[in-house]
Parts: structure tokens; C-alpha cells; sequence
């Protein structure tokens, strides 16, 4: 799909969408306790639709209920496939191959798309020390994975991602860990941790997080039975629609808990610090360019890498050279999102310089119009498209449809605000 977003100041309100980080812990959660769950707020986007075919296919029943609301039934980890599929969600596997593992049969792992290129060697090294059976693909998808996991303490490195260590935390909580620990050498993305915690917490589970060093289980848990879950607004794609608002016109964004343990919240401080002008309450985001032009800052996204795409928008507009720290968190997403994003912006004429573990910016002087590509990567469609509703002409994104991956309403959301966004289907391959 080619989707063009022609130069445009928008306004007015949006709710913002459902967080997938919430919905996929909330599926999860539902189908390790044993009993019924309703999940209120659910999201849509691809990675939400593949978290539940997963646990569909690992004994869950779920119903749509007349409200939106979804119902779901489970009597634990049940399989009844030989073989789930978790999308292009690296949280989806991350979260589900432990999970997957609490039963005894033999089930076969994979992916689609960018997930089967990414590195999973973690659980080549880890499932062997619980017991479990693995077979990749020399690190990769797909995987065959035999249990049942037997909860042991071990030791992990958490540089990579927090998601290896969110389906452990599942998987040991609901295998019955007992005096059992988890010790964590330097984790990143230590929100994502929080947010995990939490909704154990919510469905019944309980684990001490010892400094986020040591994650240790003291036995006794078993869920609830019955319980009611409202999937968070989420701030990965709130920020951009917040940098929308900050850069081309002033729009109120609801639904966004400013109390909430996801990591992207904290662009809200990237926000402040270069100008933009805001009023926060409890219900609502109102946002706007400011008084005066936006100004350069300096941001450390190592535990929240999501936002560099976002921040790379904004950063666009802000005159000086934006630093951006954390770039080692960007190798293994969707794309190689550091070059992704030098190369993508480069086309609208904004200048990126890579330097180690930094990202520099040039901004502020101008953003051109071009012809862009997604990489199949929904942040990079959203940041362009961002970029689009202020550049000096129309910006064309190749592949557009990648946003169906987080926020499938994201083009249309920007249409309510004003912004001239149009999209007609293509034949093959524009790259």
C-alpha cells in the first residue's frame, strides 16, 4: 500500500489506542489462570490478533462479548495444535515459548516475516537448564520446544531484551516455583518489567523483585479465578500522535495513564525539553508547538528504544543536533531501526549521524518532501508519516500497511485531526 501525507496543521481529540504490550500480558495471564477472564479495552493490531490465535491454540476459548469485551475460559497451558504461529510479535515469542513449554507435548514455534530473521540463541542456553527440549533453526525460528518446564534457579543476561525474562516470570509463576530464583545481569528495559509485575500482580501471581537483580518466587501461587482486566491506552503509539501534536497543531489525546509503568511514557520528558507547550491531567494530553521554535535535546531511550522512530520526528523540527543515547537497543527490531531511520530520513533531507551508542540530529532545517519506505516496520511508517504532516512537500510511504502490526486505525486517526493522508493498493514490491 502507498499512503501520502500531504503537508497539513491538524486539531481536535482521539483516544488513543490500546497498548499491545498490555493486551499481550493480559492474554498471558488469562490463560495461565485457570478460570474464566474478561479483557476489557482489547486491542486489534496484528501482534494482539497473534497473541490470541496463540493461546487459542494452546487450549483457550475465547468469545467477543456485545460490549468489545472479550471472555476468555482456560484451564491452563492445554495444547491443542502441533504448531503456533506468533505473527511478527518478538514479545509474542519471547513470552510464549516458556509458556509453551509448561506443557509435555512437543509444539512447534514460529513466525512471520522480520521475527524469523531475528537472533532467539536465549533459549538454546536457558531451556535446557529447566528441563526443556529445543531444537532451532542455528538460533532462529522456527523452534520445536518439549516439556514441561521444571522451575529451577538460574542466572539470565537481560541486555538484550526484558521479554526472555516476562515469559519466564509467567511460566515459573504458573509451574508452581517455589523458593526458586531468577538473578538478571544487567537488565534493560526495566518498565517493560514493571508493567509485567503488575499484571501478575493484578491476575493473582506474586514475585519479589529484589532491585530488578533477582526476581524470587516464594511459592503459593495459583492465580485467580476470575478476573477482570482493562487493557492499558498505549504509549508507544500515543507518542506519536503526541509529536503530531507538537510539531503540526494543537490536539488533546485521551486515554494515555500518566501513572502507568510503560516505558514510552517517558516521552512526555523529551516533550518538555524541547519546548513543546503541554497541560497533563489525569484524563487527558493537551499539546501544541509552542510558543516559540522547538530546540534540540538530549534523551536516553536504552530502556525505552520504542521511541527513537518518534523521537526522530520530533528531533526533525528542533533546531540544533538532537543526542539520542541507546542506539545498541535498536540492531534487533523490526528492521536495523538505527540505519533504517538514517537511511528514511536522509530521503526527506534530515541529516543522522550514528556515532557508538549515540544518534545525532540535525533538525530544524526543513523537512523535504520524498518517497519513503516502511522496511515492514510499523514505527518507521509512523515516524515518516509523522515527519509528512510538516514537510515542504508531499511524503509518499512505500509499504505503508506495516502500522497494522501496533495501530491499524494510525492513518485514519491523523484523517480525524485534519491531516490530508491518502492510500490506493500497488502491485508487488515498490522497494
Amino acid at each position: 500500500m502507498l499512503t501520502t501525507i500531504t503537508p497539513s496543521v491538524i486539531s481536535g481529540t482521539l483516544q488513543a489506542p490500546a497498548s499491545k504490550s498490555s493486551m499481550q500480558r493480559a492474554c498471558a495471564a488469562a490463560l495461565i489462570s485457570e478460570g474464566e477472564t474478561v479483557i476489557k479495552n482489547p486491542g486489534y493490531s496484528n501482534d494482539d490478533k497473534a497473541a490470541l490465535e496463540v493461546i487459542r491454540g494452546l487450549g483457550a476459548e475465547i468469545v467477543r462479548l456485545e460490549d468489545g469485551s472479550l471472555k476468555i475460559n482456560s484451564n491452563g497451558v492445554k495444547p491443542g495444535r502441533a504448531e503456533v504461529n506468533c505473527g511478527e510479535s518478538g514479545l509474542g515469542l519471547r513470552m510464549f515459548a516458556p509458556i509453551i513449554a509448561l506443557s509435555g507435548q512437543t509444539i512447534t514455534v514460529n513466525g512471520e516475516g522480520s521475527l524469523l530473521s531475528r537472533p532467539m540463541d536465549f533459549f538454546d542456553a536457558i531451556f535446557p537448564q529447566l528441563g526443556i527440549r529445543v531444537i532451532s533453526n542455528k538460533g532462529k525460528l522456527p523452534l520445536q520446544i518439549q516439556g514441561p518446564l521444571q522451575p529451577r534457579s538460574l542466572e539470565i543476561d537481560g541486555s538484550l531484551s526484558s521479554q526472555f525474562l516476562t515469559g519466564l516470570l509467567f511460566s515459573f509463576a504458573a509451574a508452581g516455583a517455589k523458593d526458586v530464583s531468577i538473578r538478571v545481569n544487567n537488565l534493560k528495559s526495566k518498565p517493560y518489567i514493571d508493567l509485567t509485575l503488575q499484571v501478575m500482580d493484578h491476575f493473582g501471581w506474586k514475585v519479589e523483585n529484589r532491585n530488578y537483580e533477582e526476581f524470587y518466587f516464594p511459592g503459593g501461587n495459583t492465580g485467580q479465578s476470575l478476573t477482570r482486566y482493562t487493557v492499558e491506552g498505549d504509549w508507544s503509539g500515543g507518542a506519536f500522535l503526541l509529536v503530531a501534536g507538537a510539531v503540526a497543531g494543537r490536539i488533546t489525546v485521551r486515554g494515555l495513564d500518566i501513572h502507568s509503568t510503560q516505558a514510552d511514557k517517558a516521552i512526555l520528558q523529551a516533550l518538555r525539553d524541547c519546548g513543546a507547550d503541554m497541560i497533563i491531567t489525569d484524563e487527558e494530553i493537551e499539546i501544541g508547538p509552542g510558543a516559540g521554535a522547538l530546540k534540540a535535546f538530549s534523551f536516553d531511550a536504552t530502556d525505552c528504544p520504542d521511541l527513537f522512530p518518534p523521537l526522530v520526528a520530533l528531533a526533525s523540527f528542533c533546531t540544533g543536533t538532537t543526542v539520542i543515547s541507546g542506539v545498541g537497543r535498536l540492531t534487533h527490531k523490526e528492521s536495523n531501526r538505527a540505519l533504517t531511520l538514517q537511511e528514511e530520513f536522509g530521503k526527506m533531507g534530515v541529516s543522522i549521524d550514528l556515532q557508538g551508542d549515540r544518534m545525532l540530529i540535525k533538525g530544524g532545517e526543513g523537512v523535504r518532501g520524498a518517497t519513503v519506505h516502511s522496511r515492514h516496520d510499523h514505527r518507521i511508517a509512523m515516524a515518516c508519516a509523522v515527519a509528512g504532516l510538516r514537510a515542504g512537500g508531499d511524503v509518499v510511504i512505500e509499504e505503508a500497511e506495516a502500522i497494522n502490526k501496533s495501530y491499524p486505525d494510525f492513518y485514519e486517526h491523523l484523517q480525524k485531526l485534519g491531516a490530508a493522508v491518502s492510500s490506493r493498493e500497488v502491485i508487488g514490491n515498490v522497494l
